[in-house]
């Protein structure tokens, strides 16, 4: 005969939590998209014409007494969904504990000792990584561990909530679930219990930045006058958006090991005089990049030491900026070339 759960039981299971969570990516906005009526050319004068057309900032995103024919406008829009996660970019969220309780309730409760927890469960690792929350207590700045939890918890009067910010990296592409617990104390008349549930939250998180290398050897040069020769590679690379969004290459540095220098010979080289302009990327859009690398010989004449058969170089480091500003880096694996 199955074993059946006594009443009470079965209504701690059905009971609601008293305590709901919400949580909102934390986006940039974007500009207004507006689309202006186009006019009749030329304009016709009131009297040849009984038609009446309508005021040009009719169709404009706001009014104005100019008729701005642009189709951006200053206005900022709201993202309307969660939006698309790109490696290299920080995946920030707004985590809101709220006390669903209403002020002179038939039986109050008292909401106490509220906590947030976060972690997320990324593809390459089994165990979750723990995230911190932001802003902190003053308290848990310099408290232990046992501490911070401790000042963490925090009372809620009805209608209150308690809010928090976290941030993460994404550093690799595939299937990311972000884990929230809330753990808060019930307090009634009667009785006070601990009381926790958690929720989770997925989302995928595709690449930005496609980077395809190359390298080519370069005729060797004697070094320092002497008469070793210093080996030298032409280090080429391809970089193209494969977001959908257009974004501005910020920087793209070739990061060397020890032994090993280079030169750029990107758009960081202007005559005097001239503006440097960083290239922009519309989606699907590719930029190659070259750097002249080149070993260093030490006192005893040899150059850089090749790990299996290949000279490596370094990593290759990549920052852009997108439309409103946001931020995103990415680096490489390690870059070399085959040696005989």
């Amino acid at each position: 005969m199955a074993h059946q759960r006594g009443a009470a039981a079965v209504d701690a299971v059905k009971e609601p939590h008293s305590v709901s969570l919400k949580v909102l990516r934390l986006s940039r906005p974007s500009l207004s998209i507006q689309h202006p009526l186009p006019l009749p050319t030329p304009i016709p004068s009131p009297s040849d014409s009984p038609t009446v057309f309508p005021s040009p900032s009719a169709s404009l995103a706001y009014p104005g007494a100019q008729n701005d024919a642009f189709i951006l406008s200053p206005l900022l829009t709201l993202p309307p969904a969660f939006g698309s996660a790109y490696v290299g970019e920080t995946f920030s969220c707004t985590l809101c504990a709220n006390n669903e309780m209403l002020p002179g309730a038939n039986m109050p409760k008292n909401i106490s000792n509220v906590r947030i927890e976060a972690e997320m469960k990324i593809p390459s690792s089994a165990v979750p990584v723990p995230l911190g929350l932001s802003p902190n207590t003053p308290e848990s700045k310099t408290d232990t561990e046992e501490d911070q939890k401790h000042h963490d918890g925090v009372d809620l009067e009805p209608g209150r909530s308690l809010q928090k910010v976290v941030n993460f990296d994404l550093k690799e592409e595939g299937s990311h679930v972000l884990a929230v617990t809330v753990t808060y104390t019930e307090t009634t008349p009667t009785s006070g219990k601990v009381r926790t549930f958690r929720k989770l939250y997925q989302f995928v998180c595709k690449g930005c930045m496609v980077v395809r290398t190359k390298t080519g050897v370069l005729p060797s040069s004697p070094n320092d006058g002497s008469k070793n020769t210093s080996r030298k590679w032409a280090l080429e690379a391809q970089l193209e958006n494969c977001g959908e969004e257009t974004i501005t290459l910020d920087t793209v540095a070739l990061e060397t090991r020890e032994g090993i220098r280079s030169q750029g010979v990107n758009w960081e080289i202007v005559a005097e005089g001239e503006e440097m302009e960083r290239p922009v990327l519309m989606p699907g859009d590719v930029q190659q990049v070259c750097f002249l690398v080149e070993e260093l010989l030490g006192p005893d004449g040899q150059g850089a030491e090749p790990v299996d058969g290949k000279v490596v170089f370094g990593i290759l480091s990549i920052g852009w900026r997108g439309t409103m500003g946001n931020r995103g880096f990415l680096s490489t694996g390690s870059l070399g070339a085959r040696v005989k």
